[in-house]
C-alpha cells in the first residue's frame, strides 16, 4: 500500500505541475504585455475606423456632387450648343435658353464651391490618419515581437506540459482504480488537489494541523487503510 500512496502522491505532483504550466501558458500574454499593447491598438483602430468613416462619408459628399456637376455641364453645354447651330427659334426662345445656361452656370459653380469645401475637409482627417498610423507602427512592431517571443515560451511549455503528461499516464497506470476514482473525485472537488502529504501534525493540502491523537492513528493505521485529513477530507500520505 505504501507504494500504491507513493505513486498516488507522484500522480498528484504530475497534476499539480500540469495545472501550474497550464497557468504559465494561459498568462503569457498578460504577463508578456501583450494585451497593453494590443489595448493600445484597439484604441487607435477605433479611432481610425472613426475617421475613415469620416472621410469617406466626404468622399461620397464629393463623389455624388461630382455627378451633379457632369449632369449639369452636359446640360449647359446641350443648350449652348442649340443656341449656336439654331437659325430658326424666336428671339424669346434664345433669352430662355440663355437664361437656362446662366442659371446652369451659377449652380454648377455653387456645387464646385461645395466640392471644393469637401475635398479641404479630407485633409485634416488624412493629417489624423497619417499620425494614428504612426503611433500604431511602434506597436505593431512591439506586438509582433512578443508574440514571437511568446510563441518560443509557449514551445517550452508544450514540451514540459508532454513530459509531464507521460509521467502523469506512467503514475496513473500504478493506482488501483477505485482510489483513482476517489482521488479524481477529491481532486474535482478541491481546487485541483487530491491527495496530500502529512508533513509532522499539518497537512500539506488545506495547511492546517490535525489533532495529535488523529496523527499518532494515522501513522500506525493498517497499511491496507487510506487515510483523509480532518480538515479537508483530502487522501493523506504520511511522509
Amino acid at each position: 500500500m505504501t507504494s500504491t500512496l507513493e505513486h498516488l502522491l507522484a500522480l498528484q505532483d504530475a497534476d499539480t505541475a500540469i495545472a501550474q504550466l497550464e497557468h504559465r501558458r494561459d498568462v503569457l500574454a498578460e504577463s508578456s504585455g501583450l494585451r497593453a499593447v494590443e489595448a493600445q491598438l484597439a484604441t487607435i483602430e477605433s479611432a481610425r475606423l472613426d475617421a475613415m468613416r469620416r472621410r469617406n462619408a466626404l468622399g461620397g459628399t464629393q463623389k455624388d456632387l461630382e455627378a451633379q456637376i457632369a449632369v449639369i455641364t452636359e446640360r449647359r453645354t446641350a443648350i449652348e450648343q442649340r443656341m449656336y447651330a439654331t437659325t430658326s427659334s424666336s428671339g424669346r426662345d434664345l433669352q430662355a435658353m440663355n437664361e437656362e445656361v446662366q442659371h446652369l452656370t451659377q449652380r454648377r459653380a455653387e456645387l464646385e464651391e461645395l466640392e471644393l469645401v469637401a475635398m479641404l475637409d479630407q485633409d485634416p482627417i488624412d493629417a489624423e490618419l497619417a499620425v494614428l498610423a504612426q503611433r500604431a507602427a511602434p506597436l505593431l512592431a512591439q506586438a509582433e515581437t512578443i508574440r514571437s517571443e511568446m510563441g518560443e515560451q509557449q514551445r517550452e511549455i508544450d514540451v514540459e506540459l508532454a513530459r509531464a503528461g507521460a509521467a502523469r499516464s506512467a503514475e496513473a497506470a500504478q493506482v488501483p482504480t477505485a482510489l483513482s476514482d476517489r482521488y479524481e473525485t477529491l481532486r474535482t472537488r478541491l481546487k485541483g488537489t487530491g491527495a496530500a502529504r502529512l508533513i509532522k501534525n499539518r497537512c500539506d493540502g488545506c495547511h492546517l494541523e490535525l489533532s495529535s491523537g488523529e496523527v499518532e492513528r494515522i501513522r500506525h493505521q493498517p497499511e491496507s487503510d487510506v487515510a483523509t485529513c480532518e480538515q479537508c477530507g483530502r487522501i493523506l500520505v504520511p511522509v
